[in-house]
């Protein structure tokens, strides 16, 4: 079957995409140029303002792009509280997923690990807006449950934030566990204590009037 031009178009965005991921692996987009991405894909340079405008528009691209894991795991985190009874199951199961995905989608988490923190401003911002939008959304599904009825708006953001800082922390300290499953098996323990810890005094807070 013949490819139509929107296809290969579509190809030659995912071929730079991946080669974007590729290349970043071990630096910053900082680094990157354009020529290289280039290169890796087999494509002159000025076909690549064909489908970016410059390497922090591909950089955007990217960090929506790594979301969708994110959110992605989120969700089903969120799927597996409605299948539980208590908050320890709730934790496990949680830290379950999360290890799981790290593993499922490396490159990206390995993205939004190294970029947030040495990316461009854009990127960088871009990737806090992203994860101050996933705080947002926990904090909704807080406020869902029993015992928060009277929380203020501003508890419960505090609550999710601890919480997604907690999960991004390990998801960051597992990529960097890679090929040790002694010292992923420590971090993922180490992780639901924190959680734990982190709901039984929630469930024990009561909002200042």
């Amino acid at each position: 079957m013949t490819e139509t031009r929107v296809e290969r178009k579509q190809r030659t965005r995912r071929a730079i995409l991946d080669a974007a991921l590729d290349l970043c692996e071990d630096s910053s987009l900082v680094a990157l140029s354009l020529r290289q991405v280039a290169k890796e894909v087999g494509i002159v340079p000025t076909a690549f303002y064909r489908h970016f405008e410059s390497i922090e528009a591909l950089g955007l691209a990217l960090v929506d792009e790594s979301f969708v894991s994110l959110r992605a795991m989120l969700r089903d985190v969120r799927r597996s509280e409605g299948a539980v009874r208590g908050f320890s199951e709730i934790v496990d199961d949680s830290v379950r997923i999360l290890v799981e995905h790290v593993h499922q989608q490396r490159q990206h988490f390995r993205f939004i690990a190294r970029e947030r923190a040495a990316g461009p401003p854009a990127v960088r911002e871009a990737i806090r807006h992203e994860i101050e939008l996933c705080e947002r959304e926990l904090a909704t599904d807080l406020a869902r449950l029993p015992g928060t009825e009277r929380w203020s708006g501003e508890d419960l953001r505090v609550l999710s934030n601890l919480i997604v800082t907690a999960m991004v922390a390990t998801a960051e300290a597992i990529l960097t566990a890679a090929a040790r499953p002694d010292v992923e098996k420590q971090l993922a323990e180490t992780a639901r204590t924190q959680l734990r810890m982190v709901l039984i005094g929630a469930l024990h807070w009561e909002s200042r009037p």
